[in-house]
């Protein structure tokens, strides 16, 4: 099973919200996920990001590849880089 973390669609028509998700890959875009780590909404001015950085760091950990969309998210939030910048501590973490 391949886990990928993306954006699941939410709003109405032309007003878009996205969740950012943990799921399996084959799953639908919209369909069932294994966990919600955040939410971005592209209609404020600047745009919300808020994504639970543990969460996020624990799943990057287990494996789980971020969509293109994500990575960009992840690397504004600083999430990527502290766990590019600690990653042997993460991943001893999640194998003890």
């Amino acid at each position: 099973m391949s886990v990928r973390i993306r954006l699941s669609r939410a709003g109405a028509k032309k007003k878009p919200f996205y969740h950012v998700v943990v799921t399996d890959s084959r799953m639908p875009r919209d369909g069932r996920h294994i966990e919600p780590i955040g939410h971005y909404d592209p209609r404020k001015d600047p745009s919300l990001i808020e994504i639970d950085s543990e969460k996020a760091i624990r799943w990057l950990a287990k494996g789980a590849q971020p969509s293109d969309a994500v990575e960009h998210l992840l690397k504004i939030c600083g999430v990527r880089k502290e766990f590019d910048k600690n990653k042997k501590k993460y991943l001893q973490e999640v194998t003890s």
